[in-house]
């Protein structure tokens, strides 16, 4: 499930990004997307492709990895994000919700470290 108010487009941040096409208040559902989940040893091999910077950590220990269908490898990264993502574990899915209003234009950006305002270095520089 994707709301259709929001629109894969070109980013001022890094190449593609996601959208808003319409004013969205916080707490809104954008994004349930199913995921492809990769064992250890796939995720191993996975890393050493450009799939690297699309995949997510997955499971209890993190030591698995998924690809996620839908725009969830498209939301770029902030670390005072405007969205957060949750994973379940059992359905094989990610969800995407607004953590505060997104006007209408505006980029939907989640937090890679799994928390929307964390500030714990990720693996490259961004905003």
């Amino acid at each position: 499930m994707i709301l259709p108010c929001i629109e894969i487009a070109p980013s001022d941040y890094r190449g593609r990004g996601v959208f808003a096409t319409e004013d969205i208040p916080a707490g809104t559902l954008v994004e349930v997307s199913p995921v492809l989940v990769l064992s250890a040893e796939e995720r191993v091999e996975a890393e050493k492709t450009s799939l690297y910077n699309y995949i997510f950590e997955w499971g209890p220990e993190s030591k698995q990895a998924c690809v996620a269908w839908g725009y969830l490898s498209i939301y770029n990264h902030s670390y005072h994000a405007n969205c957060r993502y949750d994973m379940d574990f059992e359905a094989q899915e990610m969800c995407i919700t607004t953590v505060r209003d997104i006007k209408k234009g505006e980029e939907l950006f989640t937090n890679y470290n799994a928390e929307p305002d964390s500030e714990q270095p990720v693996w490259f520089a961004a905003k």
